[in-house]
């Protein structure tokens, strides 16, 4: 198929500039002002008004198939990613069988082959069963059918464990995605051990717990030479840790979630669906990330979407499930709250949605030029809406965001040349 979409304000090399892009066999065949070119099959016109940029990625992603599928599936939770403009999901391993084999691999794989509308790219897990002890998996026998390993749910507990998965990864070139939570220090909390959590006798999870396990997997990712990546950072001293790591030359990458750029613990309410891991944490935590975001800590904004059973989070926030759904969101919390506001650029929230994923992670797209492929999402920045968890494709309702009134929405998704999602 040829398709022209027809004045777009496009991604240009880290750039916005007014062009048309001319589609033909899953590549972008040529941009310009003014494209002339026989036989086309479609034009959608932009306008001079839609940005039309890389697909999202998201590297961090629940799609609860195989084992949770009354939560999710891979088709549904596919489909609300092509909704919001994503071309690519990296689902987590807490699953059931957890990917920890290639026969057990094999049966998330089957499912994603046969029902994914976009790509779909699965964790092995780091150790057997994904317990975070005992013993690490075969990495060599899944490393070409994996995105990457990681327990994510479940921190590695002792160093020697991790070490030995971050040595055997260096040598196969594959990146270790850790979830960092020290069991010993979470002693029965569920939200952040701050000022809500006294006010209102609630149970609480120290920062501790999370930054002390990326301050040894640092280390251990520059012994090792490992590439590695942190999930879903929530605390000042995580992104500190990282920072300095960095600077030190440590392979190391991070990303944070909608949620924790634009909420603090004070923004909770007795209600599942504010309830997530790592919890919203304090004030000057999240000032700590968005800082982090501007000054290049932090690479990636991942959603780590997280649906549950309506019923699993009708319990408050002590006993509800942990997580919350993020995909169809995600780009419009995220403009209006950042962008909008003049906090961050929209350039730098494509990099950190679009681009950086890609790069990190090895995935294909991720520029709109010649020759590459057309994995593309068009953005109407303009488009207001009420985030309604009743109107979303995914099967989670659960959203911290439910109510709030936001700017942007996502009218065309395009991957390797063919519309996956369109309102256009």
């Amino acid at each position: 198929m040829t398709f022209l979409i027809k004045d777009a304000i496009c991604y240009l090399d880290g750039k916005f500039k007014k062009s048309s892009v001319l589609i033909k066999d899953g590549l972008i065949h040529s941009l310009g002002v003014s494209i002339s070119f026989e036989n086309i099959d479609r034009t959608i016109d932009a306008m001079g008004k839609y940005f039309l940029i890389p697909g999202f990625v998201d590297v961090h992603t629940h799609l609860r198939e195989p084992g949770f599928s009354y939560k999710e599936t891979i088709k549904s939770g596919s489909m609300a990613g092509a909704r919001a403009g994503y071309n690519v999901l990296c689902t987590m391993p807490n699953l059931n069988p957890a990917p920890d084999c290639t026969e057990n691999l094999k049966v998330q794989t089957d499912i994603i082959d046969r029902d994914a509308v976009i790509d779909v790219l699965p964790f092995g897990t780091i150790t057997k069963g994904r317990k975070g002890v005992g013993e690490t998996v075969d990495f060599k026998s899944m490393a070409d059918a994996v995105i990457g390993f990681s327990d994510d749910g479940t921190g590695v507990q002792t160093d020697k464990l991790m070490e030995q998965a971050m040595t055997e990864c260096a040598g196969l070139g594959k990146i270790i995605s850790a979830h960092c939570e020290v069991n010993d220090l979470l002693k029965g909390g569920y939200i952040h051990d701050g000022e809500y959590a006294k006010l209102h006798n609630h149970k609480g999870i120290c920062s501790e717990s999370e930054w002390a396990q990326i301050e040894r997997d640092c280390l251990l990712a520059e012994k090792t030479g490992c590439q590695y990546h942190v999930c879903h950072i929530s605390t000042k001293e995580s992104v500190d840790i990282i920072r300095r790591a960095k600077a030190r030359g440590v392979k190391v990458t991070c990303e944070t979630g909608p949620h924790y750029l634009t909420m603090c613990d004070m923004d909770l309410q007795e209600d599942g669906r504010f309830k997530m891991n790592p919890p919203l944490r304090s004030a000057e935590d999240r000032q700590a990330l968005i800082d982090g975001v501007l000054d290049g800590t932090v690479d990636v904004i991942a959603t780590d979407h997280a649906p549950h059973s309506a019923e699993e989070k009708s319990k408050g926030l002590e006993k509800s499930a942990m997580g919350v759904v993020g995909l169809e969101t995600a780009f419009a919390v995220l403009y209006t709250k950042l962008v909008k506001t003049g906090i961050i650029t929209f350039e730098k929230l494509v990099e950190m949605m679009s681009v950086k994923p890609r790069e990190i992670f090895g995935i294909e797209g991720g520029r709109i030029a010649v020759g590459e492929p057309a994995n593309l999402c068009m953005l109407d920045t303009e488009k207001q809406w009420t985030v309604n968890p009743d109107e979303f494709v995914t099967m989670g309702r659960a959203t911290p965001f439910e109510g709030w009134e936001l700017c942007g929405e996502n009218l065309l998704t395009i991957l390797r040349g063919e519309v996956v999602y369109e309102t256009v």
